[in-house]
């Protein structure tokens, strides 16, 4: 399992899944985005984006948006990791504080984001939480953290590192066998038995 930016030939599945998910999608840029990928199967599994926003004259205000994960891939730390590259590459653009808009504000808080009050968001930041809550059907809360406190909690590690579709016979699933769908192996015969 890994994370990586995602490709121009993705923008049609993260479209797709952001709709399936109602995600935000406001400005939307394949290249903002990265991607969780099972490194076993090649499987999407998870996603984010980072969203830069110009403030007047000064400097840019980073945001976080648009993390899902496949239902298949939840509870196994892909969001969390998600989330850990997109904060990175914030930090890597020079960013020390980033936000996010959030419905799932407990989500965040385990990597060390914060509620941040309303009047003390960036003025971009002010204007889209004003949009985000009329298309949100529940609350939507300003969070921030700086890039330095970021962290995975370690039971978030161990769980990507043994991340697996659930359903996905090599996840424990048991095999089916003949017998499974009422027939007796030893007596059945096949289109195509060639009798040795």
């Amino acid at each position: 399992m890994y994370v990586r930016d995602a490709r121009n030939r993705e923008e049609v599945w993260l479209l797709d899944r952001i709709e399936e998910m109602d995600l935000d999608d406001a400005a939307f840029r394949s290249r903002d985005y990265v991607v969780a990928i099972d490194e076993d199967s090649n499987e999407k599994c998870g996603f984010g984006r980072v969203r830069l926003h110009k403030k007047e004259e000064r400097s840019d205000v980073c945001e976080l948006t648009g993390i899902g994960v496949l239902e298949s891939w939840r509870g196994q730390g892909v969001g969390a990791h998600v989330v850990e590259r997109l904060v990175t590459t914030a930090g890597d653009a020079d960013f020390e504080v980033v936000y996010s808009l959030t419905p799932e504000p407990d989500y965040l808080a385990q990597f060390g984001f914060e509620p941040v009050s309303e009047d003390e968001l960036p003025a971009p930041l002010g204007e889209r939480l004003t949009e985000k809550r009329e298309g949100q059907e529940g609350p939507v809360v300003p969070m921030t953290v700086e890039v330095s406190d970021f962290v995975v909690p370690e039971r978030l590690r161990e769980a990507f590192k043994r991340a697996n579709a659930r359903g996905d016979p090599s996840a424990g699933e048991p095999d089916t066998t003949p017998e499974d769908f009422g027939i007796d192996s030893e007596t059945a015969t096949y289109k195509y038995d060639t009798g040795r």
